[in-house]
């Protein structure tokens, strides 16, 4: 008895020790708003679920390693790909002509068609000709949107980055039809009670994974795994627990069309998605979603305040050299300051994490937000210093260095003190706003508070109590900070370490 625990418990080490050293399979996808492809899991926040979810699960194991998922924007995966943010992409990306020429593409895992979506009160359109003049909803970066685009007549695309929104504005009356993949129709505008989906299907999509170039033995593996998957039915059973085997699909595998098992997936996904639940339920909800949202404000609260003492020292910096330095260097300052000031902080965003790879500097996505909220706002602070040192009385400086003061000593001793005292205003509300801002870093796979909130408002689709809950934590992290501005500034008031205002000796009157 004792030899057979001493193996078990042999074979428990060896088994630990050769999972630890499996090697990863690195994953990225966009679950905000993704079912039924990926999206977080109603039952655990921490989990990701949908067919696709699945589909990497089972061909992690047909390559022996481990899924480790990397979320980033839709319209960034290519992108984060191609710098080598993760091993392969599988997100409903379509496969097309001039994305193969940047990318490789497995052979197709689904096929699917674009289905057109109108209100309930709509019973003029019923086909792309119809959309003639018409406002027509889709996403950016999609092939629904090139169809749209390549028509000879006239149609105003509107391009949303969440295809929770398209369907949304629709049900409002803000745009007249939807045109998106079937699979994100059968899952946001089939279970809606005031949109109805209208025509036949539009086009033809092959969803393909996808892998950066120069690796064809992992391609090849990727391949050889995806064929047994397909040729064993286990991504057929995917699908019709999804409620997405269809006819393309069957008929590019040489299979039967009619599913051989319910769609016990979708059917869980009706009930948490659309379900009706009671206020004492949605409460309920809520505290288990305390945990997530926390991760999400730590890492807001963490990146904003590197951020913003980077912005600090950057900003008080720029404001000297451009006061006090030579001529090129004040040229430098002026010019750091107009070009970061004078550009959106998301196009310096994704300059900073997807240009710069094409030149050799491939920043960690931390790095790369810290950098671009700190040089983002550092201009902003160079501005709030630059007013506050001229707040002072230039009489100050003259002062002082008749006191006996050298340049340096009545900066530091005389102009930066009462500098400081002005701008603590100023400096605190760029900090909430860049708390704010910080939600942009989401375009460069950095999960913070608004993404978390993204993820768990399309999973339950209640974006109304769960917006006002995230507003709430922005507004508690927040607040500490204004008080603590507050206390310091009448701190140095009451103790008045703000040195008082030298008196100026007028000369003597001339006889």
């Amino acid at each position: 008895m004792i030899k057979f625990f001493l193996l078990l418990s042999c074979l428990f080490l060896i088994d630990g020790a050769f999972a630890k050293n499996k090697p990863k399979l690195r994953w990225g996808a966009d679950i905000e708003s993704g079912a039924p492809f990926s999206y977080t899991s109603p039952d655990d926040p921490d989990k990701v679920i949908g067919f696709e979810a699945e589909i990497v699960e089972e061909l992690a194991q047909e390559l022996g390693m481990e899924v480790e998922f990397v979320q980033n924007s839709w319209d960034g995966l290519i992108e984060g790909l191609i710098r080598g943010d993760y091993d392969v992409v599988i997100n409903g990306v379509e496969i097309t002509s001039d994305r193969a020429q940047v990318v490789h593409f497995s052979q197709p895992y689904y096929y699917t068609s674009e289905s057109l979506a109108v209100r309930k009160s709509t019973n003029d359109i019923s086909s792309l000709h119809d959309l003639k003049g018409r406002r027509v909803g889709t996403l950016d970066a999609s092939l629904a949107q090139r169809i749209l685009n390549q028509q000879t007549f006239p149609i105003t695309t509107i391009g949303y980055d969440e295809e929770v929104h398209c369907y949304g504005d629709l049900a409002l009356g803000r745009i007249d039809a939807v045109l998106l993949d079937e699979p994100i129709a059968l899952y946001y505008a089939k279970p809606n009670v005031d949109l109805k989906l209208v025509g036949e299907p539009i086009g033809y999509l092959e969803y393909g994974v996808v892998t950066r170039f120069g690796n064809p033995e992992f391609d090849a593996k990727i391949k050889r795994a995806l064929d047994k998957l397909i040729k064993n039915g286990t991504i057929q059973n995917i699908l019709e627990r999804w409620n997405l085997w269809n006819g393309m699909t069957a008929k590019a595998w040489g299979l039967d069309p009619q599913p051989k098992t319910k769609p016990v997936a979708y059917e869980k996904y009706l009930e948490t998605a659309w379900g009706k639940r009671t206020l004492k339920e949605k409460l309920k909800n809520y505290l288990t979603f305390i945990p997530a949202l926390a991760k999400g404000a730590l890492m807001t609260l963490e990146l904003s305040i590197i951020s913003m003492i980077l912005a600090i020292l950057l900003g008080l910096g720029t404001a000297l050299a451009r006061l006090y330095g030579p001529s090129p260097v004040r040229w430098c300052a002026v010019t750091y300051v107009e070009v970061f000031r004078g550009t959106p902080l998301l196009i310096q965003l994704y300059l900073i994490f997807y240009g710069l790879p094409h030149v050799g500097v491939n920043l960690d996505p931390f790095v790369a937000a810290v950098l671009g909220l700190g040089l983002n706002y550092g201009a902003c602070e160079a501005e709030n210093y630059r007013a506050g040192i001229l707040s002072i009385p230039k009489t100050q400086m003259d002062a002082a260095q008749a006191l006996g003061m050298n340049w340096y000593q009545s900066l530091r001793h005389v102009i930066l003190p009462q500098a400081i005292r002005v701008v603590i205003p100023p400096v605190t509300n760029d900090f909430i706003a860049l708390l704010k801002d910080s939600s942009l870093v989401s375009v460069i796979s950095m999960v913070e508070l608004t993404t978390i909130y993204g993820q768990l408002a399309s999973t339950y689709f209640d974006y109304l109590g769960l917006g006002i809950l995230t507003a709430c934590v922005y507004f508690l992290i927040g607040l500490p900070f204004v008080r603590l501005s507050r206390y310091f500034e009448n701190q140095l008031s009451a103790a008045r370490v703000v040195p008082p205002i030298l008196p100026v000796v007028p000369p003597p009157p001339k006889d």
